[in-house]
């Protein structure tokens, strides 16, 4: 859950920040002007909600695969940063 809602998050910041442009485009310019992080970070935000509503609901197994997600999703963004 925590991917997917990264991933949407993901997608609505393109969407908000991508000057009017088609997704890939939008992607393609994020990558070569190293603003891909930042974009991937401000997806991370729907994981706060997510995470917040798994705690209200006490299914803290979820929350805890939520943060797992978030964990995984920062390292991997790491990596491909800074190679």
């Amino acid at each position: 859950m925590g991917v997917i809602a990264n991933a949407i998050g993901f997608i609505i910041a393109i969407v908000i920040f991508g000057n009017g442009e088609d997704m890939t485009t939008a992607f393609k310019q994020s990558l070569a002007q190293g603003l891909f992080s930042k974009l991937v970070s401000m997806g991370a935000i729907l994981n706060l909600v997510v995470f917040f509503l798994f705690l209200k609901q006490k299914r803290d197994y979820r929350a805890r695969g939520v943060i797992l997600a978030t964990i995984t999703v920062t390292i991997v963004t790491f990596i491909l940063n800074y190679r």
